[in-house]
């Protein structure tokens, strides 16, 4: 009891974000006209309001003002209406069901748990620079800002307001993007779970079952991230695009004051989007997996079936073929296996499947591959590999730009 009330404190985040004191602050619920509306005045206030002040309020001393202010704005606005269509989270992350046994609870709970961290950490650690970067900037601009009444007063109502609307796309934005990481971890974790049903199982009914409800919500969450992941991917690139168009214009200035919160932005955009493809593609990876894992279940089966025939077999070299070994942690191979990609042999029992009927199965495997898709595009390491070098290379050509380091 004390292990399930520690896995379910675990989950404190979701509750925390479903919780009708903060909930109204990302998610618009329409079974409470009041909070939704309250929702949508803050969405609409912090996302195009107090950018657009913020905007004409020093455009001659940000140059590049308008590439952060739209790449912000515009993926937050892409977060915030995505949240609407799922107001319950747990629905969303596919807990509305039993996860599954204590060690794939406990283990999506350790998951959540990092997750949580990861998004706080980075946020805190944005925020940390851009606070000291607009402190910076608003102290050094000095009476070059527009003020009414006071000059003290004025910029510290500007700053507040300009901070307030960069953490809440920040992390309007980068909630999504780790809600869809845990979606795809807790479907890695059932993979993972599934793996061990070839050490189990003698009939080919329950590993269908379970492969074709697997590969359902595979689906689902590609028809529910789809417009989300393509969107992120076409405004990030469009955003590290124009800053490389216009810092490379002749007589632009690039330096740290005028484009210190350009490469923050871009920092936070090309995380964003890390997240994102580095959990479509490890799902996909585990998902394709199963193909070998059910290759390596046949063979080990049918291997030993000629290793018992060979027992009953009068001629000793029969006799002599050799026993299948367990390949233990001892072999440097084998650090960070798990139960889709390691190189252990899978125990089979006497009474397995037939022959047929695992041929059968290793043809459907192959012929059966699923992952995560956007419309009917394969999301696999390759492709997001590719995508994620240009975009870190750009990324990284706008720090160095605006550093100085070269």
């Amino acid at each position: 009891m004390e292990n399930l009330n520690s896995n379910k404190n675990c989950y404190s985040i979701i509750d925390l974000v479903e919780s009708k004191s903060l909930s109204w602050i990302f998610i618009a619920d329409e079974d409470d006209p009041w909070r939704a509306s309250l929702s949508w005045i803050t969405f609409f206030l912090l996302a195009f309001a107090v950018p657009v002040f913020s905007h004409y309020h020093h455009n001659h001393l940000h140059p590049f003002d308008w590439i952060v202010q739209l790449s912000f704005s515009s993926l937050s606005a892409l977060s915030f209406f995505h949240l609407l269509q799922f107001s319950r989270l747990r629905r969303f992350l596919f807990l509305n069901s039993s996860v599954g046994g204590c060690k794939l609870t406990a283990n999506y709970s350790d998951e959540v748990h990092r997750c949580t961290m990861l998004l706080c950490t980075f946020i805190l650690s944005c925020l940390v620079c851009d606070i000291m970067y607009n402190i910076w900037w608003f102290t050094t601009a000095g009476t070059e800002i527009p003020y009414i009444y006071n000059l003290y007063f004025s910029h510290a109502v500007a700053c507040l307001m300009h901070m307030t609307s960069w953490l809440y796309r920040t992390s309007l934005f980068l909630l999504v993007c780790v809600l869809f990481k845990l979606t795809c971890s807790l479907q890695i974790l059932r993979l993972e779970d599934f793996a061990r049903v070839f050490e189990k199982v003698s009939d080919v009914g329950p590993i269908l079952v379970q492969h074709l409800t697997i590969k359902r919500h595979l689906r689902v969450i590609s028809h529910r991230f789809r417009t989300f992941i393509l969107s992120t991917l076409v405004l990030v690139t469009t955003s590290l695009f124009a800053s490389l168009l216009v810092t490379t214009v002749d007589g632009s200035v690039v330096n740290i004051s005028t484009a210190g919160e350009l490469v923050l932005c871009s920092i936070t955009l090309v995380f964003g989007l890390y997240i994102c493809q580095h959990s479509a593609a490890k799902i996909t990876h585990k998902a394709q997996s199963l193909t070998s894992l059910v290759t390596k279940w046949h063979m080990c089966a049918t291997t030993e079936s000629f290793v018992d025939m060979g027992k009953v077999d009068e001629n000793p070299r029969a006799n002599s073929t050799p026993q299948m070994v367990h390949l233990g942690s001892d072999n440097e191979v084998g650090d960070g296996d798990d139960e889709l990609d390691n190189t252990n042999f899978i125990p089979v029992y006497k009474h397995t499947i037939s022959y047929q009927q695992r041929q059968a199965l290793v043809t459907y495997f192959e012929n059966n591959e699923t992952g995560i898709t956007v419309y009917g595009f394969m999301l696999d390491r390759t492709s997001i590999n590719t995508v994620f070098a240009i975009q870190l290379s750009l990324a990284l050509w706008l720090f160095d730009k605006t550093i100085g380091l070269g």
